[in-house]
């Protein structure tokens, strides 16, 4: 038994349908990352007596911890000691009386920066993307096009660049590659991050088409651009109607 694509209805995230900047994708969760980052704030100002202080009680944590598996196996609490160790080295060999700063810290300017570069890459990535797809408009074959990692946030572009418009061209492109699964869609995991990510009205008529298709095999999608049309204006019960065909189906 399949799941519909997408689940609806979908889960909402509170993030904006419009942005007016080039959305980047979210970094992804890292327990290492994140221990490191917490131990940078923790010790802004600390001086070197009170950073030997706190790495004494990480390594009380870090004994304590490996006696528990699930603890043990935890990414956050090494990061955490380490940056401790790391912060009392640094401090070590400063001049008496130097507090930690981590605006000052080069490992950490070094990470931002090398932050900063991959957020500039993805963004001309996702601008170079919004203008291949717009000229595959201007050409009538965007549905030609597979959609790829990023395409939500390729969207967001396109819809910027409209002064805010919902492009219903690029809108229907999406819901159709999410009904029929196409290109990276084919992931779930894609489809996961999408029904976060895509309008009410995109993911509604997604999971309609979806049913439909399923409805009436081999059907062409030309045929069913009402769905397009009630889900734009009526999200809502677009959604209750895919959910409807979705109890409908036989041995559900």
């Amino acid at each position: 038994m399949t799941t519909p694509l997408p689940s609806w209805p979908p889960r909402r995230t509170g993030r904006r349908t419009t942005s007016p900047y080039v959305a980047v994708p979210r970094e992804p969760d890292d327990p290492a990352r994140t221990g490191r980052r917490w131990v940078r704030r923790r010790a802004r100002g600390m001086t070197a007596e009170a950073a030997v202080a706190a790495l004494d009680v990480a390594r009380f944590d870090a004994r304590q911890n490996s006696r528990f598996e699930d603890l043990a196996l935890d990414e956050r609490g090494p990061a955490e000691l380490g940056e401790w160790e790391r912060i009392v080295r640094l401090l070590a060999d400063a001049p008496p009386g130097t507090v930690y700063d981590p605006d000052t810290d080069d490992i950490v300017r070094a990470e931002l920066a090398a932050v900063r570069e991959a957020e500039l890459r993805e963004a001309m990535r996702i601008a170079a993307r919004a203008d291949e797809l717009q000229a595959l408009r201007e050409l009538g074959t965007l549905e030609q096009a597979e959609p790829r990692t990023g395409g939500e946030a390729v969207r967001d572009e396109l819809t910027r660049r409209a002064g805010g418009y919902v492009q219903a061209d690029v809108d229907a492109w999406l819901a159709r590659a999410l009904a029929l699964r196409l290109g990276h869609y084919r992931d779930p995991a894609a489809r996961e991050v999408a029904a976060g990510l895509l309008t009410t009205p995109v993911l509604a008529h997604a999971a309609l088409l979806a049913e439909l298709l399923r409805l009436v095999p081999g059907v062409d999608v030309g045929q069913l651009a009402f769905a397009a049309r009630l889900a734009t204006t009526e999200p809502e019960a677009a959604g209750d109607l895919a959910a409807f065909l979705t109890r409908a189906r036989p041995g559900r």
